[in-house]
């Protein structure tokens, strides 16, 4: 899929995310949300489903693979991190981390994609006791 339709898709996911959480959570309130946070963590989560649950992420994040949406989050996470500062340009973090309770395997080509794709942190912890 080229980078044009990406973004084509990925925009229409965020506008109908903004739709939703605006009519149905915000008539009366303000509400701040980043509806491209949303979008990269389902795609990190797509990245390790399966069957499906992989089915519907994919359905509603409008990509036929996880591949297509790991590829896509790879450019877009570059993109946001590059820092444009220096010639003029903003600045930007964007905070990524999974955390896995620690008594679950955490599979490595996961923690791969995690990492380097996403640029995000991988944890394992301990949700059972708190710890």
């Amino acid at each position: 899929m080229d980078l044009q339709e990406s973004i084509r898709k990925h925009t229409e996911v965020s506008l109908n995310l903004v739709k939703h959480v605006s009519l149905k959570h915000a008539k009366e309130s303000n509400l701040v949300f980043s509806p491209l946070s949303i979008d990269v963590v389902l795609s990190l989560i797509a990245a390790g489903a399966k069957g499906e649950t992989l089915y519907e992420l994919l359905k509603f994040l409008k990509s036929q693979t996880s591949g297509d949406l790991n590829s896509f989050s790879s450019e877009l996470v570059a993109l946001v991190l590059a820092d444009g500062s220096k010639i003029g340009g903003p600045r930007m973090s964007f905070a990524n981390g999974v955390w896995i309770e620690k008594s679950l395997p955490l599979k490595p080509y996961f923690k791969d994609i995690v990492d380097t794709i996403y640029k995000a942190s991988s944890k394992q912890v301990d949700f059972q006791t708190k710890l």
